[in-house]
């Protein structure tokens, strides 16, 4: 039994004797793991899961992954400070299309058993509402730790997110989940899963909860909404860069769930950091390259370190500078950010600008004010990875 599955990006194993007794014997295991598509890409927090799912699937276990199309149109009120958006099954839908061929990098969709909790909920009626919201007590749910944190701070708590975790658990019963994987922050979902098999009489799922990623800030949990995650599809160079703007302190935890590298050549980096004994910045380089290796290729990876060196270190411009098609004009420099499609509000420019980080063929603009007369030729750098040349 591979030791690694139980260590690398594991928190806790509800119940890990009767899971470890299960893989003794040999027994086939059907792991759950569901994701709902409440925006159309993945990033690297995803993948720590789904690298966990495929270590047991490379051991022969049957991955079961539920898309939740239902479930995604109320949204999953964990580590929320205030309710989703309700979404409509369009729009979940429309998120979902890409769900597969993104997942489909990191496990074999052709040994995965890919379900849709459209599929039992849709034909369920009111009655089944009834039936399942009595398995289940108001006060167990209000326990719940994001549900006290908002009734502290007066915030509303609508009913349909005390109905989610019911329709997660009823998932583990329409799948016969005989374990299931995900972060800390859905741990009372996990144990809702175990609850509802024992009310509809089927043995409980074991559970295995996996750390949360940081994203780019350091602090914050990797998210799209905290504008600091790596998507899984983002090209190459741009995937490297942001692995190398990381702060020191995540490199071990990004080397221990996003890559391959065996853990004793860990725990050498581990302690060569520790005593300053390796630069950051090197050691940045070899995750960066091994991370963007996974999802481009060794090729790329080695290209997209090759193009990091060469700006950002011998301050040369990229080789491949995208092209944008302006008219001719003079602009106000954070507005000229927004039409470029280089931030998504003006806000976001006026505070790139303030930080220093805009130039405009090479000399810092700090003025968001600044007019800018745009020409044919013109290169706009915002950050360290966003480069453009006026066409």
């Amino acid at each position: 039994m591979n030791q690694e599955i139980f260590e690398r990006g594991v928190e806790e194993i509800i119940e890990e004797n009767h899971l470890i007794n299960k893989l003794k014997e040999g027994k086939k295991l059907r792991i759950k793991f569901g994701i709902d598509p409440t925006a159309p890409d993945l990033h690297l927090g995803h993948t720590v899961a789904l690298r966990k799912l495929k270590q047991f699937q490379d051991l022969g276990h049957q991955i079961v992954l539920i898309i939740g199309d239902f479930t995604a149109t109320i949204g999953d009120p964990s580590a929320r400070k205030e309710a989703r958006k309700i979404l409509s099954r369009e729009e979940v839908d429309k998120n979902a299309k890409t769900y597969l061929d993104q997942i489909g990098k990191i496990l074999d969709l052709k040994k995965t058993e890919v379900r849709k909790n459209s599929e039992w909920y849709d034909v369920k009626d009111t009655m089944f509402l009834f039936e399942l919201a009595t398995k289940v007590t108001l006060q167990h749910i209000m326990k719940r730790d994001d549900f006290q944190k908002r009734l502290k701070q007066e915030q509303d708590i609508n009913m349909l997110e005390t109905i989610y975790p019911l329709l997660q658990g009823y998932d583990s019963v329409c799948v016969e989940a005989d374990l299931e994987i995900g972060g800390t922050d859905q741990k009372f979902n996990l144990l809702m899963g175990r609850k509802i098999q024992r009310a509809y009489k089927q043995p409980e799922q074991d559970i295995m909860t996996l750390c949360l990623l940081e994203g780019t800030d350091g602090v914050n949990k990797m998210s799209k909404s905290m504008a600091n995650y790596i998507g899984i599809t983002e090209d190459s160079v741009a995937m490297y860069g942001k692995i190398m703007s990381i702060p020191d302190g995540l490199i071990e935890k990004y080397f221990r769930v996003l890559t391959d590298v065996e853990n004793k050549e860990i725990d050498i980096i581990r302690d060569e950091l520790k005593h300053n004994e390796r630069n950051p910045r090197d050691v940045k380089l070899i995750l960066a390259e091994e991370i963007v290796k996974l999802y481009h290729g060794e090729k790329a990876a080695a290209s997209a370190k090759e193009e990091f060196i060469n700006v950002f270190s011998k301050k040369e411009l990229p080789t491949d500078i995208p092209e944008v098609e302006m008219e001719d004009g003079s602009y106000e420099l954070a507005l000229l950010l927004v039409r470029l499609g280089a931030t998504s509000s003006n806000s976001e420019a006026k505070r790139l600008i303030d930080q220093g980080a805009v130039r405009i063929d090479e000399a810092k603009v700090s003025n968001p004010k600044a007019i800018i007369g745009v020409r044919k030729g013109m290169i706009i750098q915002v950050g360290k990875r966003k480069v453009y040349r006026v066409k």
